[in-house]
């Protein structure tokens, strides 16, 4: 049973990742059929992190009064009908009408299995789980390449991803009896009894002022980097948008690949060093990507290794939430964590397109850069935390 529900779970993250690198993958040809500036990428993804943090931080009080398994079945339901509603949006208008409820879906299937995970599985599955989420982001800028290059459209490629997802569901209504026999073993009675936690309580807790940042950083990094590396391939390495569409999902194999890997060492080597080596790859990543060589080869290589660093952060953090601040507060902490790494998404992909706009988009390593930095900061202000906590 565990095995079977955990293997539902991978897909549903296949499914959450599909549509995430659509519009970076796509904008380029959307804002000139819409007549919008290059900027306007980031209204459309900042009004989809409204909704997630929303989602995030009602996570909890919803996933303890319905389930998991209705969450996730739910949140599937309606993200598959936004990107419907996506392939038929004739204005910009249409498509930030749409976003907002994009992002309550999918916010909630991701907090809900990001906690389900972090509480009953090893260290491995959490780093496979984002693997899955890579797995899918990966996927859907070829879709949305091969669909501009066949005469589809932009549109075509968010109709393909809809009918995937459509799958997805069925097979997730097939599965709510597993959940429920899932919560009916392991946490019955935690969960009637498990007080939620208000949110001026999660962040007294000791570290929480820590990890919360630095989320938000690495969350605005990974997505600034995968919402601008098309238009930034495009823009400054004169790159075609279907190539650059292409090329643009290496970050995301970058990330795939890494978190297939760190699946096998994560268990020996710990949450907290994986958190440093990965930081530190990326950072090398942003280095090639900076350099100012005649090359394509060395930027282009340079986006999978940020892809690489980034692999092992988000769930390392996510799974070493029970450790350090106690599993009777991890799914509380979870949520508070999740709405505050989508307001990094909320926040710095918009942050970035002005910048963009108004000074030029090949400021984006250096963007990064910051990000990483700041990143590895408040990481390491966390761990001395942790650790001084202990030795008390």
């Amino acid at each position: 049973m565990y095995s079977l529900l955990l293997a539902i779970i991978y897909l549903t993250f296949i499914a959450l990742g599909l549509p995430d690198a659509l519009l970076g993958s796509a904008w380029t040809v959307i804002r000139e059929e819409m007549n919008v500036p290059l900027s306007y990428a980031g209204i459309i993804s900042a009004i989809i992190s409204i909704g997630t943090i929303t989602s995030s931080l009602l996570s909890d009080r919803i996933t303890k009064k319905f389930g998991t398994g209705l969450v996730v079945t739910v949140g599937i339901m309606v993200t598959s009908g936004v990107l419907f509603g996506f392939s038929l949006s004739g204005s910009f208008l249409m498509l930030c009408a749409l976003a907002f409820p994009y992002g309550l879906g999918a916010g909630a299937i991701d907090a809900a299995l990001n906690k389900h995970i972090a509480l009953h599985y090893k260290s491995k599955h959490m780093n496979w789980l984002h693997c899955c989420w890579g797995v899918g982001a990966t996927i859907s800028p070829y879709i949305m390449s091969h669909s501009l290059i066949s005469g589809a459209g932009w549109t075509g490629g968010y109709r393909t991803v809809a009918n995937m997802q459509l799958i997805m569901i069925a097979i997730l209504f097939m599965s709510l009896p597993l959940w429920k026999e899932q919560k009916a073993i392991v946490s019955k009675s935690d969960e009637r009894n498990r007080t939620v936690l208000k949110l001026s309580q999660i962040v007294r807790i000791r570290g929480v002022k820590y990890i919360l940042p630095a989320f938000f950083a690495y969350c605005a990094l990974e997505q600034t980097a995968g919402l601008w590396a098309s238009s930034y391939l495009v823009l400054q390495r004169g790159i075609s948008p279907e190539t650059a569409a292409r090329y643009a999902s290496f970050f995301f194999l970058g990330i795939t690949a890494g978190r297939f890997l760190c699946g096998f060492i994560s268990d020996k080597i710990g949450d907290r060093n994986m958190l440093r080596v990965g930081i530190g790859v990326t950072v090398a990543g942003i280095i090639a990507v900076w350099l100012p060589v005649s090359t394509n080869l060395l930027c282009l290589n340079g986006l999978i290794v940020i892809g690489l660093g980034c692999a092992p952060v988000f769930p390392s953090i996510i799974h070493a939430t029970p450790i350090n601040f106690g599993k009777e507060n991890s799914q509380a902490i979870i949520g508070v964590q999740m709405a505050s790494a989508y307001a990094g998404v909320t926040l710095m992909p918009p942050l970035f397109g002005f910048i963009a706009n108004n000074i030029n988009i090949s400021l984006y390593p250096v963007f990064l850069f910051v990000l990483a930095v700041f990143m590895l900061f408040m990481t390491e202000k966390l761990n001395r935390t942790i650790s001084s906590r202990s030795e008390q």
